[in-house]
């Protein structure tokens, strides 16, 4: 037959009192017999509602959210796991005295508890302190008054403890967030470019810190400043974090001299590698613009395409009509490479499909690809640039939509100004290795003398015809 659920009783307190009601969860083999929880407490202390249970088995059940504190006889006997708990942490070798204080630690995280000691066991009580209780008190010299004292001061020190808790983990939690971040929106490589860079990420999901999204930057010795963008179709972690996974290899790849199709073909088998299952694939674009950053190699895999917006013309958006499949669709793909006259002074603007996703605020419709140029036009007219432009776009494309974007954004914007970088010296970075046959700089030659230098012959790569192999780009050695 089940053990009956003792009765509560109230501890009374002045009718005057304002201070809260606490709930005090007393366990202890013979309460009645040696509690004074009869006696008032002071009238400005406040109302105590007393349960009492003889057992930790009792004290199970009535251990609710509405319990404000515990008061623990330590000579109730307690379990194995909680002795092998007390064994754990106490260096006083006393588990089987601690053993029920470790289990009701384990049982009332978020409860403040209070150890009743005996008097000669001073040394007992202040173990239990240390290993979690918040105070403890003496079975023969507790009154009411003493009670309501320690009952508060508990209550309020283990609020004190778990506040102090949840800031330790938040702190953490962002210095976790900094470094994710850093590990998914890196900083370009661009030491010695022209170019101008800036970029947006704002993932969809709430209270997200992650997205499928990504995108990299980074300029390799010959001068070429290579760029890409992607999207990992999804919302969760797994695809934030195979997304890290596949803008790390497209940096090392490229560092390593592999473009185009050779580098798409590389990325599918990371993601085939990595995916969680057979249904997981990835859109992206990339783009490699040559030193003298006229000219650009496109290649679109399932993404898409890039807004060029060039001086004295619209904005468009660049042909996406032969590209690839995204990664992971076909096993044995192929990505041709397109090339584009990017001209003098350009803005080319590479984006994932949540910024063209969002409504137009005219019921269901899309902003579409169509929408966006219309957008960025508009931006473009009022002379925003770099950083501007694109946070002026994000919060026109939101204000639209009438609230934040659902899906993952993000956005790069690569710019070119053929004045300022006459000014500096020509349109070739000056940190690019001479090219093997080149004329040498002649000394004789006036500052600013001569044409800025063409791209090397060996940066556009030759045509093949439909289902060859792709060439392999001979590059000249650094």
């Amino acid at each position: 037959m089940p053990a009956p659920v003792p009765q509560q009783r109230d501890v009374p307190a002045a009718e005057t009192t304002d201070a809260p009601e606490l709930t005090l969860l007393v366990i202890e083999d013979d309460p009645t017999g040696s509690f004074p929880v009869a006696v008032p407490p002071s009238a400005s202390g406040p109302r105590i509602r007393v349960r009492t249970a003889r057992n930790l088995t009792e004290a199970g059940r009535l251990l609710t959210d509405d319990v404000d504190c515990v008061l623990l006889d330590l000579r109730l006997p307690g379990n194995a796991e909680g002795r092998a708990e007390a064994a754990r942490v106490s260096g006083l070798g006393r588990a089987d005295e601690l053993a029920a204080l470790m289990q009701v630690l384990r049982m009332a995280p978020h409860h403040a508890v209070l150890a009743l000691a005996a008097q000669d066991d001073a040394e007992l009580a202040a173990e239990a302190v240390r290993v979690g209780a918040q105070d403890y008190l003496f079975r023969d010299e507790i009154d009411s008054r003493l009670l309501n004292r320690a009952l508060r001061y508990a209550v309020q020190r283990k609020r004190a403890d778990l506040t102090q808790h949840q800031l330790t983990e938040s702190r953490l939690h962002a210095q976790e967030t900094v470094r994710l971040e850093r590990g998914l929106l890196p900083t370009p490589l661009l030491a010695g470019s022209d170019l101008g860079f800036a970029a947006r990420y704002r993932p969809g999901r709430s209270r997200a810190l992650l997205g499928g999204d990504f995108y990299d930057t980074v300029r390799t010795p010959d001068g070429t400043v290579h760029a890409m963008i992607g999207d990992v179709c999804g919302h969760g972690p797994d695809e934030a974090a195979l997304g890290v996974e596949l803008r790390i290899a497209w940096r090392a790849l490229t560092l390593a001299g592999l473009c185009g199709d050779a580098l798409l073909s590389t990325l599918q088998q990371v993601l085939e590698h990595e995916r969680q299952n057979e249904e997981i694939f990835a859109t992206l674009c990339t783009v490699d613009i040559s030193p003298d950053g006229r000219r650009a190699g496109l290649c679109l895999a399932g993404h898409p395409a890039p807004l060029l917006a060039r001086a004295g013309r619209a904005p468009r958006l660049l042909p996406q009509d032969d590209g690839g499949p995204a990664l992971g669709l076909l096993p044995r793909a192929r990505w041709p490479r397109r090339q584009v006259e990017l001209g003098g002074s350009w803005n080319l603007m590479m984006y994932t499909d949540g910024l063209i996703e969002g409504r137009t605020g005219r019921g269901s419709e899309r902003l579409g690809q169509d929408g966006m140029v219309a957008m960025v036009t508009e931006q473009l007219d009022r002379g925003l640039r770099g950083e501007d432009l694109l946070e002026a776009s994000l919060v026109q494309a939101r204000e639209w939509n009438g609230g934040d974007l659902t899906d993952d954004v993000a956005v790069l914007l690569l710019s070119r100004e053929e004045h300022r970088t006459r000014k500096r010296g020509g349109g070739a970075p000056r940190s690019r290795p001479r090219v093997p046959g080149s004329r040498p700089a002649d000394p004789a030659d006036p500052a600013g003398a001569r044409p800025p230098r063409p791209a090397p012959s060996w940066w556009t790569p030759p045509t093949r015809t439909p289902g060859a192999p792709a060439p392999v780009v001979q590059r000249p050695p650094l």
